[in-house]
């Protein structure tokens, strides 16, 4: 229990700390530093992902294959004013999980309520118009105080 706990805090403390600069990184005039954030929070999220699931499932009580239910952590991708990259666990069936690799975020305005759909999504590259991932829900979102 001592091993994932540390494992665990490692893995939030690495997310953190590629995390931590991406609204100055949405901000800055260099597009070069922004891709090179969101390819750092990519690889984090592909790195410590396993580690944060875990935590995020002993921490609701999931278990991974219970009732055919599988989760995964996955980079998401927020676009409106200014962009912005987190994590959020999703769950769904095994076959769409894994072809599960990002969700998108997107806001609209209805009357005066502000509205944000999350979509997982089966590809990372915005330019590669990626498709929706049918039965997967998100389950947990992974965010940083800063």
């Amino acid at each position: 229990m001592k091993h994932i706990k540390r494992n665990s805090l490692l893995a939030v403390a690495g997310l953190t700390a590629l995390s931590a600069a991406a609204p100055i990184a949405s901000q800055a005039r260099n597009p070069l530093s922004g891709i090179l954030l969101g390819g750092g929070v990519a690889v984090a999220v592909s790195k410590f992902g396993p580690q944060i699931n875990d935590f995020m499932n002993k921490l609701t009580g999931n278990k991974d294959g219970e009732a055919g239910e599988y989760t995964k952590v996955v980079p998401i991708i927020s676009a409106g004013a200014g962009t912005y990259l987190g994590a959020v666990q999703v769950a769904g069936p095994r076959a769409e999980i894994d072809r599960t690799k990002a969700v998108a975020q997107l806001e609209g305005r209805f009357s005066s309520f502000r509205v944000k759909a999350l979509i997982p999504v089966d590809n990372l590259n915005p330019t590669k118009k990626p498709s929706r991932v049918r039965n997967v829900g998100v389950t947990g979102l992974v965010d940083i105080k800063l």
